[in-house]
């Protein structure tokens, strides 16, 4: 392509939405560490939730959202992201994207927890995010549009104004390659690959995250993360996910002896907030009890969820005798890189959309099925944002190392196993000071600088560096907040604090070499260098 206008670190929905708003007036790069079809948006199974039926409504969705949420969100946010959603999904539907539809011809809408009425989209029964990404992917023009695949993105560039201006990347050799733009995106999805068992692709990792930490942006909300209630769970391990929709279909939770786990705990049963599942399912499984969803009561449920279908059938699950065992997992970060409402973070030229994000409009807990739609609307945004802007008159080359830098290495004593049990069993579904205080101790017996020697490493100890970074990061902030509310819980703070907590946020950022978090007029300066 010879010139970039606009690089985007990513390849999901949020990626593809933005490059194709983009392409028309800019030349854009989309740069991946792995293919473009490996990540969390391919993989969704969910739809997208947007108030498309004929007794919902924009007031619907958001009190929902608000409701799973714990009520930690930027309300004015939420409405309009909802607002813009059902816009925009209303526009891939009339222009022909494939979403699901019934005999008459009217859109097939499904049910999810925590939703009070029918209104999530799919694509090929559970394969929304396959079909989706194809969707998006066939409307890119390869002319506007390059694809650098296996690159991994390891440092943002700035110029001498702090005005962030390009990349750094190594491909699978450890060659070092810059590119430079007028903006750069990041776009990387969430963390879950820092945890043992979880529903997301082993390549996302919070490596977004870690870069714009590392570059002095500011994160917030790191100690939500959702869990969601049914991954498949064999041999001690995680399999793969068993979509809510199963649920919202009529699934039972039942453990080993035929009990329903959800009786007694919400009034939504199954369909309680995922938040409410997981824990219960959790603490099911800590009593020595196996948990299964009982799926006999689906009709037709190969033909609704053909790629669950073959997900158990792969794992030798009998889909006639209807038991599927399941555990929770890592599933969804609600927080991230601070933004504004159009993806623009505190350092000039460098944006976030997506998971990596932290907009303020998931809260304490994601409310199902909004994660494709955040991508949708934020791509949009970002998009027309970048679009009214412009770029600079400077010129953008390529400059290529083929070398491998040689000389000082971090020399880095983890191994990414270690740092997904430790996350798993301390920083997991449900917390305590005592466990968080010692995976804490635990990542400061292995200490790793602030500092700028990643050009002499590997991408394997990048990659565990960025892990590091981001479990420390989690760790803090799970620390602090000493309540429980959604996807944060405290066995040793059991209840909200609406006084103390409802809307207070920790604020964490790299100050030359140090962590410091803001939080209540706050700060403190905690030193790991």
């Amino acid at each position: 392509m010879g010139k970039t206008d606009i690089i985007i670190v990513g390849s999901g929905i949020a990626a593809l939405q933005l490059a194709r708003q983009l392409q028309n007036h800019f030349y854009v790069m989309i740069i991946t560490k792995d293919k473009i079809k490996s990540g969390n948006s391919y993989l969704a199974q969910g739809g997208i939730a947007a108030p498309l039926g004929l007794k919902d409504s924009v007031n619907a969705h958001f009190k929902d959202t608000l409701e799973a949420g714990r009520y930690h969100q930027d309300e004015d946010g939420v409405n309009q992201l909802i607002a813009d959603g059902k816009r925009i999904v209303q526009s891939l539907v009339d222009e022909g994207a494939p979403f699901d539809r019934k005999v008459d011809g009217s859109l097939s809408l499904g049910m999810e927890g925590a939703h009070s009425e029918h209104r999530i989209l799919h694509s090929g029964g559970d394969q929304t995010g396959k079909y989706l990404v194809k969707y998006l992917l066939k409307s890119l023009s390869m002319e506007k549009v390059e694809f650098i695949e296996g690159e991994m993105v390891y440092e943002l560039v700035k110029d001498d104004n702090g005005h962030c201006c390009g990349v750094k990347t190594k491909d699978k050799n450890d060659s070092i390659r810059y590119y430079y733009a007028s903006h750069v995106v990041l776009a990387t999805g969430g963390i879950g690959g820092i945890y043992s068992s979880t529903s997301n692709h082993p390549a996302v990792t919070g490596d977004g995250m870690a870069l714009a930490f590392l570059a002095g942006a500011k994160l917030s909300d790191m100690e939500f993360i959702q869990f969601h209630p049914t991954l498949l769970w064999l041999d001690g391990k995680t399999c793969g996910l068993i979509s809510e929709a199963v649920r919202g279909e009529g699934a039972l939770l039942l453990n080993d002896k035929g009990e329903r786990i959800m009786e007694g705990v919400d009034p939504q049963l199954e369909l309680a907030p995922r938040h409410i599942v997981a824990e219960r399912i959790y603490k099911e499984r800590q009593r020595g009890r196996e948990v299964y969803l009982d799926i006999s009561r689906i009709e037709d449920f190969m033909a609704k969820f053909p790629s669950i279908s073959t997900l158990c059938l792969k794992h030798n699950i009998s889909i006639k005798e209807g038991m599927i065992p399941v555990s929770p997992g890592c599933h969804f970060m609600m927080g991230g890189v601070v933004t504004d409402h159009a993806g623009r973070t505190n350092i000039p030229g460098l944006y976030a959309i997506g998971e990596v994000a932290c907009t303020g409009i998931h809260g304490a807990n994601r409310l199902a099925s909004n994660s494709l739609l955040e991508g949708l609307v934020f791509g949009e945004r970002l998009g027309k944002f970048l679009i009214q802007k412009g770029v600079s008159p400077s010129p953008h080359l390529h400059s290529t190392s083929d070398q491998i830098k040689e000389g000082e290495s971090l020399n880095i004593p983890l191994q990414s196993a270690d740092i997904k049990e430790g996350m798993m069993e301390r920083v997991g579904i449900i917390r305590d000071e005592d466990g968080l205080l010692a995976h804490l101790k635990w990542l400061k017996a292995h200490p790793l600088t602030f500092h700028e020697l990643l050009d002499f490493n590997s991408r394997e100890e990048i990659h565990i560096y960025f892990m590091w970074i981001v479990s420390l990061l989690v760790t803090e902030s799970a620390l602090l907040r000493k309540e429980s509310r959604g996807g944060h819980i405290r066995s040793d703070f059991p209840r909200e604090d609406n006084d103390q907590w409802l809307k207070r946020k920790m604020v964490l950022q790299n100050n030359d070499g140090r962590l410091r978090v803001k939080y209540h007029e706050q700060n403190e300066t905690k030193i790991y260098a």
